[in-house]
């Protein structure tokens, strides 16, 4: 847990949106294990069935579909939030700390402008697939792109986050200065 800022009238006005963003990335979290859970038990299911059972439960690949791509696209958006995402710092590293500083801004505003495109671009596949079915288990087609643009959202919204505490010297990232 981050130790509370105060301002001169209590705490700062802006470590509400800190606050907000830790508990968002902490929902995805539990949410992504649960779904990760229900996946194991599920493939279990599909195991006991096909080989004990001899009766195939064929709904379980489509809903393990939409686990996983749940799964992943939350996972990477708390991986921004977290800073535990893929990065190649070694170039960051080599320059002074002002340049550094620079480079993670554009860092953090390309990455943020790709969170927005994950967001726009999988809200229009989600409403154009929305009038169909996923095969097995009848339910709206969009369900597989909707993971994309809730993820693609919390991208932008945890990496605005990331630009409000540089803004307020406050970015605690270990290449970031």
């Amino acid at each position: 847990m981050k130790p509370i800022e105060k301002h001169e009238s209590g705490t700062h006005p802006l470590l509400w949106i800190e606050t907000a963003l830790d508990a968002i990335a902490y929902f995805c979290r539990v949410l992504t294990g649960v779904a990760l859970v229900v996946l194991t038990v599920i493939f279990g299911w599909l195991v006991f069935g096909r080989y004990v059972l001899n009766a195939t439960p064929t709904w379980v690949e489509q809903v393990a579909l939409l686990l996983v791509i749940t799964i992943a696209f939350l996972g990477a958006a708390v991986g921004i939030h977290e800073n535990t995402h893929l990065s190649v710092t070694a170039f960051r590293n080599l320059v002074s700390d002002r340049m550094r500083r620079v480079l993670v801004v554009i860092s953090d505003l390309l990455l943020a402008g790709f969170g927005f495109l994950m967001m726009w671009q999988g809200g229009k596949l989600t409403l154009f697939k929305w009038g169909s079915s996923i095969p097995l288990i009848n339910l709206p087609e969009g369900l597989r792109a909707l993971p994309l643009s809730i993820g693609g959202g919390l991208i932008l919204l945890f990496t605005l986050g990331h630009l409000l505490r540089i803004a307020r010297g406050r970015d605690t990232r270990s290449d970031a200065i």
